[in-house]
């Protein structure tokens, strides 16, 4: 199952924006791996995973900045095109990273099919290249000076 939250509203970006602060705070303070919450209006008390706060919290967060989300179970299969979008990249660089193998995938047919779950792990990987380059370069910049 997937979920795709449209594009907020702007009373719905402005409403995220009152609460985020004070939500994430609230969650901040609790050290427990679950809470217990109450809905106003029916004064029903539901007890909640503190992951699951979490997860609001992001929602909230972009949310306020307008941005739309997709919730996708980790263990899903998404296409090339769908990979493309979340790495931000086109769906020809991502084939030529599948038949490279640096992402496993499987063929559906003539699909190509990723589960999200190495997707993932893929793009954290890279998120680390980018970090260590990133510092180097620094490292090297201040090495020579040049003013960073």
């Amino acid at each position: 199952m997937e979920a795709v939250l449209e594009r907020p509203t702007l009373q719905d970006q402005r409403v995220a924006k009152e609460s985020l602060h004070s939500f994430t705070e609230a969650i901040a303070e609790t050290r427990s791996d679950r809470m217990v919450i109450q809905i106003q209006e029916s004064k029903d008390l539901i007890t909640i995973p503190a992951k699951a706060l979490d997860l609001l919290s992001f929602i909230l967060s972009s949310m306020a900045e307008g941005k739309a989300i997709s919730l996708i179970p980790s263990d899903s299969e998404v296409s090339t095109q769908q990979a493309a979008d979340m790495l931000n990249v086109s769906r020809p660089y991502v084939v030529k990273l599948l038949e490279e193998g640096k992402i496993p995938f499987k063929k559906v047919g003539s699909h190509r099919r990723i589960l999200l779950e190495d997707l993932l792990t893929y793009e954290k990987e890279q998120k680390v290249i980018r970090k260590e380059r990133l510092r180097f370069l620094t490292e090297q910049a201040q090495e020579l000076n040049l003013g960073y």
